[in-house]
């Protein structure tokens, strides 16, 4: 017997997926020559398969201020926000963050990942309960592992199943936290989120909202879903972060309470992580500033959105979301076809994200193409040409 013999269905699937040629899973990037370009095999390709919604991960004036601050602060802080990792810029840019909402408080982590970990696992204790989407990302059903709440999942985007289970708590809804994406990354789609807030509302619930893929996308300030859909005075709290249309790396969680300051004594992965180097959050802190004002990125990006979504509908294929976004997900049959989809793509000078089970909801096997507003006219023509011969070939 071995500690490694549990890994030995995970290393069957990563073999089914082809041991020769470049990995799907994984796939190493040996470099990058633009926001919307890089290298992979030797050969010049098309980034259509990262997060960054905005392109602002090589956007000069934000390089320079993570430049600046390099030179002057040096790489990391060497401690958590509790002992020496709170700097200035820190706690700065938690107030733009707040400010940003307009409202009280905003807690910055230093991953995504984390932001959920330590806000859902700290906000919801032993006498609460916590109410999530049964396709929340795994940084969710963590934060739930993580604490002490009685964990109840309900059906998908299905206000009226989350409605039934808070009802049979009866008065103890009140300590209830619902957790709900404003996109669901492997799928692109969205919540009901209006039916989501009337439901809250009527049980005395409380709402938590995980922006990671929906912020700098959706929003007249970038801000997400909630905004889109004017329902921001709704949420009780926010997770963001920042590694998607921020271009970094780290995670924040903001919020209308100002109760939320009192998380910073109680939340672990706040209290015991190094906290984020400066550089990034110098970084982080010019491209909100982008992001907010509205430079005209989102504007480029739903460009891109529209063409792509209108494009792959023609050519007959079954999409995760009827919902344009940020991520257009492909349904394949099989795994088979899907493989071969990935590679057919990357053969076209095409990046794209293979995902088959079982991380993937309900089995399904996905392509899925994440779009930017640095990708080109010419970059969208190109994918959707390679799409357009893969589809006459199929």
């Amino acid at each position: 017997m071995s500690l490694f013999d549990k890994f030995a269905p995970l290393a069957a699937a990563r073999a089914d997926l082809g041991a020769h040629g470049t990995p799907p899973v994984a796939t190493p990037i040996e470099d990058i020559i633009s926001a919307a370009e890089g290298v992979i095999g030797g050969r010049r390709v098309i980034l259509a398969g990262t997060n960054n919604y905005l392109g602002l991960t090589l956007e000069p004036e934000v390089i320079a201020s993570a430049r600046e601050s390099l030179e002057h602060f040096g790489t990391g802080t060497t401690g958590s926000r509790m002992a020496n990792g709170s700097y200035h810029a820190h706690a700065s840019l938690e107030r733009e963050l707040a400010a940003a909402y307009g409202w009280p408080s905003a807690m910055v982590f230093s991953t995504g990942y984390q932001a959920n970990l330590g806000s859902i696992a700290t906000l919801a204790g032993k006498d609460d309960f916590l109410l999530l989407d049964s396709d929340s990302h795994a940084s969710i059903y963590d934060g739930a592992r993580l604490g002490a709440a009685q964990t109840i999942v309900f059906r998908h985007n299905d206000p009226a199943n989350l409605d039934r289970r808070l009802t049979r708590l009866g008065s103890d809804a009140s300590r209830a936290l619902i957790v709900v994406e404003g996109l669901y990354s492997m799928l692109g789609d969205q919540p009901p989120l209006a039916d989501f807030v009337e439901v809250k509302r009527r049980h005395g619930a409380w709402l938590l909202l995980d922006e990671a893929h929906s912020f700098g996308v959706f929003g007249a300030t970038g801000l997400g879903l909630a905004e889109a859909h004017g329902l921001l005075d709704d949420v009780d709290f926010v997770v963001g972060t920042f590694s998607k249309s921020l271009g970094g790396i780290g995670g924040f969680c903001a919020s209308p309470h100002a109760e939320l300051e009192l998380m910073r004594l109680a939340s672990r992965p706040y209290i015991f992580t190094a906290s984020p180097s400066p550089a990034v959050i110098a970084a982080t802190r010019t491209a909100l500033a982008r992001v907010v004002a509205g430079s005209g990125l989102r504007q480029r990006l739903w460009n891109n959105i529209d063409k792509l979504y209108d494009a792959l509908d023609s050519f007959g294929y079954r999409l995760g979301s009827d919902k344009p976004g940020p991520v257009a997900a492909i349904i394949l049959p099989d795994r088979e076809s899907a493989l071969a989809h990935w590679r057919g793509l990357l053969e076209n000078g095409v990046y794209a994200n293979l995902m088959v089970p079982p991380a993937t909801p309900k089995g399904l096997n996905l392509l899925r193409i994440s779009l930017s507003a640095a990708h080109t006219p010419e970059h969208m023509d190109r994918i959707i040409q390679a799409f357009g011969q893969l589809q006459k070939a199929a």
